[in-house]
């Protein structure tokens, strides 16, 4: 973004030097905003992050902000209300001026194409059309030439009709295009290569139409408002060497200017041939003066400036007295900080100096409490790290007792996954692969949570890869599932304390027949779903570990293609939600249903989300484990 930023500020800087293309200049400036917002507060974080790292620095920069930044934005404001405010009225003097100039030129004109009648007829202005003449307008001219002249010195005029007149007789001026009739203002006339700018007005009457020009320059412009300051219609006028801003009143007298956008056509054509604006530079003394009077305009200007500077006086002072404050305030935070940096280092027995009765004295008693204190909770936190690190180390062993691998098989296809309640799981599931076409998997839920429930997840799953590993193919057919089940409740029992105990459900699949072969040790009754309906595998002994003499059954069901084995624990089954109302078996057969298209992993995730909102707790309130067998 960075570097974006930096090649579009460039691209439009080189548009807008040369000019090249507008529309594409916009797209290079919008680029230019839209990346710089982005950079720019980035920079400036970074830049003050450094710099008010200290407390003193940071309560300064808060005063600056709070106290300084405000009154200079006020002031700022004041300032340039004040500019545009009498630079607005700086133009409307000049405008209204110009307004008047204009008219001086307007009234000649329609006099001229309604001339006074003869005695007793009245005057034609109101009554009946008189035809002017070239005599009688020659007359007119020179009788009013002097009141034209008083505005613009050099005019020129011409008239056309029944008759043909011209002033003077070397004039150049010609009417107006037609949509120009009837009316007044500025307008521009090409004399060689440069174009120059005049006041124009125009009327028709009865056939008779009557067209006046007058130039106008800086020098002209800058008198329709005695000792108002510089006047131009920018760009046709230029200032000349010298300048009609008056001198200033006092030291406080500062400069204005004023713009107002004007619609300036060529003569020929109707159209402006460029933006132009009526621009004025005076001072405030003097826009005051023309408004209020001399005297009471410099009195409120410097009333004005008076007031701002003992503002930002007082403002001054009031940044002195909180620095002074802030050096106070920060000695405390201070020794406090160096504080800290013993204690980082270990050393627990360094005590910082208290001075005063105030919450910053408070504070540094407080902290010297602290330091005492924490030696002795050191012990306690390192006792608590040695736990956590045995528990994570655990974890680690217990995650490898999980199968990573899943056998191949043709025809099954195998799933499984265990989410612990806490840093290790008493849940337990695993995969063996006994030949080419015959494999093993189990799933089991060990009583209680915790370290002990975890020892014994790691004996059952030795136990039965120690058995699985020391049979081949044809031992293991020779063997039944109910023997293999009835041999590890044996070492369980013998093992462990009487009070430990697994649900278990074991099972041996044939790829060749598509055969399962399985033994329910007390497990939750695994489901089938076949066809669009579920069935169950139900207990057939109970729970190993508890009964040295338990018997165990086997049976066997064949899986037809699309039939889908899910082996769950009770913590899928059994979690409450807010109103002590289990999940149930009811509620995972329909999400089972809903979910059977999907494959394995979509399916288990999907239950354990479900499961999960349940009970409206992001803690899990028992070990969730899921074996999927699909047939494919």
């Amino acid at each position: 973004m960075d570097k974006a930023f930096a090649v579009v500020a460039a691209g439009y800087a080189i548009l807008y030097l040369t000019r090249a293309s507008s529309a594409l200049g916009l797209v290079f400036a919008v680029a230019t905003v839209v990346c710089g917002l982005v950079v720019l507060p980035r920079l400036v974080r970074g830049l003050m992050r450094r710099a008010i790292w200290r407390l003193r620095n940071r309560l300064i920069v808060a005063y600056l902000f709070i106290a300084v930044v405000p009154v200079v934005l006020i002031l700022t404001l004041a300032w340039e209300a004040s500019q545009f405010v009498l630079g607005q009225m700086a133009i409307y003097l000049a405008n209204a001026e110009l307004n008047r100039s204009l008219n001086s030129l307007a009234i000649p004109a329609q006099m001229l194409v309604r001339p006074p009648g003869p005695p007793g007829e009245g005057p034609p202005l109101f009554g009946a059309p008189a035809q002017p003449t070239e005599r009688n307008a020659e007359m007119l001219v020179t009788r009013m030439a002097p009141m034209i002249q008083r505005s613009f010195p050099e005019f020129e005029l011409c008239m056309n009709g029944a008759d043909q007149f011209r002033y003077p007789a070397q004039a150049s001026l010609t009417p107006p295009p037609a949509g120009w009739k009837g009316d007044r203002g500025l307008m521009v006339r090409r004399e060689g290569k440069e174009p120059r700018l005049y006041a124009w007005a125009h009327a028709v009457y009865a056939g008779t139409e009557v067209t006046v020009a007058a130039p106008l320059d800086h020098a002209l412009l800058g008198k329709l408002v005695p000792d108002l300051g510089d006047i131009d219609v920018v760009p046709y006028t230029e200032r000349g060497p010298r300048s009609h801003i008056p001198p200033k009143a006092n030291p406080l007298d500062f400069a204005v200017s004023g713009v107002l956008p004007l619609d300036v056509p060529a003569w020929n054509s109707g159209r402006s041939e460029r933006d132009s604006i009526l621009l004025v530079n005076s001072r405030a003394s003097t826009v005051l003066g023309v408004v209020f009077g001399k005297t009471f305009g410099e009195a409120m200007l410097t009333a004005f400036v008076a007031v701002s500077i003992l503002f930002l006086l007082l403002e001054m002072a009031s940044l002195w007295a909180g620095i002074v404050l802030t050096k106070t305030m920060t000695g405390a935070v201070h020794e406090l900080y160096e504080g800290t940096q013993h204690v980082k280092e270990g050393d627990f027995s360094y005590r910082i100096p208290v001075k005063g009765v105030d919450q910053l004295a408070e504070l540094s008693a407080s902290f010297n409490t602290m330091t005492s204190n924490l030696g002795r909770l050191i012990v306690v936190a390192k006792e608590k790290e040695r736990l956590e690190s045995e528990l994570t180390i655990a974890r680690e062993v217990q995650n490898q007792l999980f199968p990573k691998d899943v056998p191949f098989t043709k025809t099954l296809e195998l799933k499984g996954v265990c989410n612990p309640a806490r840093m290790v799981s008493g849940d337990y599931y695993d995969f063996m692969a006994l030949s080419d076409t015959r494999l093993a998997f189990a799933i089991g839920d060990v009583a209680g949570k915790g370290i002990s429930a975890a020892l014994l997840m790691a004996t059952i799953q030795s136990t039965m890869r120690t058995q699985l590993s020391t049979l081949d193919g044809a031992g293991t057919r020779g063997r039944s599932v109910a023997q293999l089940v009835s041999t590890l409740n044996r070492q369980l029992y013998a093992t462990t304390a009487p009070e430990k105990y697994a649900t278990f459900f074991f099972a041996i699949y044939d790829d060749t027949t598509h055969a399962l072969t399985y033994t329910n040790a007390g497990h939750l009754a695994p489901m089938l779903l076949r066809g669009g309906r579920v069935e169950t595998l139900d207990s057939t002994g109970t729970v190993v570990g508890a009964f040295p003499l338990a018997r165990y059954e086997e049976k066997s069901v064949t899986l037809e293609h699309g039939d889908i084995l899910v082996a769950y624990t009770d913590g899928i089954v059994e979690p409450e939600n807010a109103y002590g109302e289990m999940f149930g078996e009811e509620r995972l057969r329909e999400l089972l249903l809903r979910y059977a298209r999907a494959d394995s992993s979509e399916m288990i995730a999907r239950v354990m989300e479900a499961v999960t909102e349940w009970t409206g707790s992001s803690e899990l309130q028992d070990d969730m484990t899921m074996v999927v067998a699909r047939r494919i």
